[in-house]
């Protein structure tokens, strides 16, 4: 690991540490967090796990180089609804490459190789999750986005989608978007903000009921 590398983890970490500073006032006074809203899983769940299908989308076992697009740190914390983290979650996260085509069979076009398109870790002690990707670009009639699922023992699984704050205009055409509160909007919807490198950070932190 090289020392841009280094620091981005650290930057990463300390963010992820402040997960719950916007519920902090909610916890204070006694009120239980919003459950994260549920949203469509859509249709190209993998048929099958990959062999790789770590937390590092970007780089896949076999391939040579790096697929193009924007390079994105996501991160975040899965909590209940007190705020207390939960340890040993299952995150899982899939969206399409930069060209908008999955690593599904029934996906139109041919996915590139060298993303992975599907990605999978466990949260820690602190409830925190991070993976390396890539920023969710448009395709079809879809805004950009990103699948997740969340399983955690004694919860009920949650299957969502992330959406990008950026792309406001898209998200408002969007038919999937478009059929939530504006509460539920505020709750999936986050920045992708690019560092001095050029990549994008997001934070996407997850109540379970």
């Amino acid at each position: 690991m090289n020392r841009r590398q280094i620091q981005r983890r650290r930057l990463i970490t300390g963010l992820a540490a402040s997960a719950l500073t916007p519920w902090r006032h909610l916890l204070a006074a006694g009120t239980e967090l919003p459950v994260t809203p549920p949203d469509a899983e859509g249709p190209f769940y993998p048929v099958e796990i990959p062999s790789d299908s770590d937390n590092d989308l970007m780089h896949v076992v076999g391939q040579n180089g790096v697929s193009p697009g924007q390079q994105t740190y996501l991160h975040g914390s899965v909590v209940d609804r007190h705020g207390t983290p939960i340890d040993g979650a299952r995150v899982e996260i899939w969206q399409c490459d930069h060209s908008g085509t999955y690593h599904h069979p029934r996906a139109p076009g041919r996915p590139d190789p060298r993303f992975q398109g599907y990605g999978a870790t466990v949260t820690d002690s602190n409830g925190t999750y991070n993976f390396q990707t890539l920023r969710p670009v448009p395709y079809g009639g879809r805004t950009p986005h990103i699948h997740y699922r969340v399983s955690a023992a004694g919860f009920n699984r949650l299957t969502t989608q992330l959406y990008v704050a950026e792309e406001a205009d898209r998200n408002a055409r969007d038919i999937l978007y478009s059929r939530h509160t504006a509460e539920e909007k505020a709750l999936l919807t986050t920045s992708f903000r690019a560092d001095d490198s050029g990549a994008a950070i997001a934070e996407f932190n997850i109540v379970l009921g």
